[in-house]
């Protein structure tokens, strides 16, 4: 069976590991469409801000109580967490780990592990999102 994309993407491999393509691997995370999506219906704008992060802490965790959507929303608000800190702190950028799990490294060296989180935030509510942003935007 020939796919000629599958010929063209083992070309490019190397090229496009997250090292060679740091704003592809930046874009791709940032999409967080459930968190989007449930964020807009509240009325809350995510604008990549720290102060989007702020209006997420403060809405009414209706999601709790859907087992289904828990991870898949603890993924997105790990995500956008990261997406915020990567456009608004100087120096941090998106390290992805073999497993294809993503972190943010800050300019000091230290790892960031955002989707653990954000299932922490999406599960328990704490710590908030906003805190964990103002401790990473410190360091």
């Amino acid at each position: 069976m020939n796919i000629p994309f599958l010929g063209i993407w083992r070309k490019k491999q190397d090229e496009t590991t997250p090292a060679a393509d740091p704003e592809g691997i930046a874009e791709l995370l940032s999409e967080c469409d459930l968190l989007r999506s449930l964020a807009a219906r509240e009325g809350v704008l995510l604008d990549d801000s720290a102060r989007s992060l702020e209006a997420l802490d403060q809405l009414v965790p209706r999601w709790r109580d859907d087992e289904e959507i828990l991870p898949w929303l603890g993924n997105d608000a790990g995500l956008y967490l990261g997406t915020v800190t990567v456009r608004t702190v100087p120096g941090a950028q998106w390290q992805v780990w073999p497993g294809g799990r993503p972190l943010v490294r800050l300019a000091s060296g230290r790892e960031f592990d955002v989707v653990a989180a954000g299932h922490e935030w999406a599960a328990n509510g704490v710590p908030e999102l906003s805190q964990l942003y103002g401790e990473v935007a410190e360091a």
